[in-house]
């Protein structure tokens, strides 16, 4: 490596050549650099404020997009009328709609948590048992039919259908009260 290269990548010759370069191009404009480049500096920082105004838009634009469609489908999910569940692998339940937690008879931050398999009947543990054995092992979306209750104090009867989520680490429920058909049914 030549001498001349060795003192082109030091730092402070760098600086030097540069410093030198930029006073040639000043001698060579009819216009003195600085007052050129503040006008570019100034231009470019409008022009980068007005792309800045217009992103700052579509982000507000998008926001209030996201907001209406959190807000739509919040209410779509609340206030369903069937009951919806998340479950872990074990049965507890991770969320569940006011529907749900109503079916429940109770509140839902005290739900959360609970096994939802402390809620069906023990006349009817064996099918759901099955059903949500199935729901893990199968790809497919599995159905039952339940009698909610605890301590002999029966709630309602369901129809629930179940499916696996992608990461198979939760199951979704969709749970809806039966009772009038089967009381239908039974007169």
């Amino acid at each position: 490596m030549s001498k001349e290269k060795r003192n082109f990548t030091d730092e402070q010759m760098l600086r030097r050549k540069a410093e030198e370069k930029l006073r040639e191009k000043q001698k060579k404009s009819d216009t003195p650099v600085m007052e050129t480049d503040s006008k570019k500096l100034l231009h470019e920082l409008q022009v980068h404020q007005i792309e800045l105004e217009m992103q700052n838009e579509e982000l507000r634009q998008a926001n209030e997009t996201v907001e209406t469609a959190l807000k739509k489908y919040t209410m779509l999910y609340d206030f369903a009328p069937m009951g919806y569940f998340t479950l872990d692998r074990d049965g507890s339940i991770c969320e569940m709609n006011f529907t749900g937690a109503e079916m429940l008879n109770d509140k839902r931050f005290s739900l959360v948590n609970s096994n939802f398999k402390l809620f069906v009947s023990e006349d009817s543990q064996p099918v759901f048992n099955d059903f949500f054995s199935k729901v893990y092992t199968s790809n497919a979306k599995e159905s039952c039919e339940v009698m909610l209750g605890y301590e002999n104090n029966p709630l309602c009867f369901v129809y629930i259908e179940g499916i696996v989520t992608g990461d198979e680490r939760t199951s979704l429920l969709s749970v809806v009260d039966i009772s009038g058909f089967k009381k239908q049914n039974n007169l």
